[in-house]
């Protein structure tokens, strides 16, 4: 199984990293996509991935972080993107929920970083909250450029869900879809499986029966479950279709079956 999005380099997991990485081994988590949000942790990404075989990393600054958006950090964001253990470029996009950078910039480093990832035929990962019109209006400049895009803990509903699908492009599942009525479930039971990947975002939004505690790749498990009931699948049509999705996604195998 894969986790396709976590934050291990976050700090909730100093002192237990090994412990966390241990129990996702356990949990036959075989993948774990850590996502970078701004140059320090990108960079952080890397070297995790550079120390685990199964960890690969994403370069990318979060919207958050969109007014240390420069030149030397578009600079080094190509420069890392050039290894091959950097999969995507993200996570990027538009956050409005808590406006940590002023709008008119996060739209200007968003564009940017898409113009980054057009030039190089890179995946992306998208961060949206609360803010999707204005994303996905930048976006549709960039439809005919951007082979591969995923919006992560998408928590949109269905009609954005389809705007999305009719692009080609797919969107992830966390922990959010166990929470009791959670719109995300009716997202997750309507869209495609083919369309979705699975994810933590450790340390945040832990899954329920955890919900509460720190998050981890291992209970990637529990989100694959709640999928599969919604579905009416079995966990194992689940883990199998969305592993080859996100491998495919973030071209982690030379062919596929």
């Amino acid at each position: 199984m894969i986790d396709s999005h976590c934050h291990l380099e976050s700090r909730q997991y100093a002192g237990i990293l090994e412990d966390v990485i241990t129990r996702a081994r356990e949990a036959n988590i075989s993948t774990m996509v850590n996502i970078g949000t701004d140059l320090p942790t990108s960079h952080a990404s890397l070297a995790l991935a550079d120390k685990y075989p199964e960890i690969y990393a994403t370069a990318g600054v979060h919207p958050h972080s969109a007014t240390e958006f420069d030149s030397k950090t578009k600079t080094e964001i190509r420069d890392l993107l050039q290894n091959p253990k950097v999969v995507a470029l993200g996570e990027i996009g538009l956050d409005y929920y808590r406006d940590l950078s002023p709008r008119d910039i996060q739209k200007r480093v968003f564009r940017e970083q898409l113009e980054i990832a057009a030039e190089n035929d890179t995946p992306v990962v998208i961060h949206v909250r609360e803010s999707f019109t204005d994303a996905f209006e930048i976006m549709s400049d960039f439809s005919s450029k951007l082979s591969s895009v995923v919006f992560h803990c998408f928590s949109e509903d269905i009609e954005a869900a389809r705007k999305i699908f009719d692009l080609g492009w797919i969107i992830s599942v966390g922990g959010v879809v166990t929470y009791k009525n959670a719109t995300m479930a009716d997202v997750a039971k309507f869209a495609p499986l083919q369309s979705m990947m699975l994810e933590t975002d450790s340390p945040y939004l832990t899954p329920t029966p955890h919900r509460g505690k720190v998050n981890e790749p291992a209970h990637v498990r529990f989100v694959c479950q709640k999928v599969a009931e919604l579905k009416e699948l079995t966990p194992q049509e689940v883990e199998r279709q969305t592993d080859l999705t996100t491998n495919k996604f973030y071209r982690l195998v030379e062919t596929f079956g």
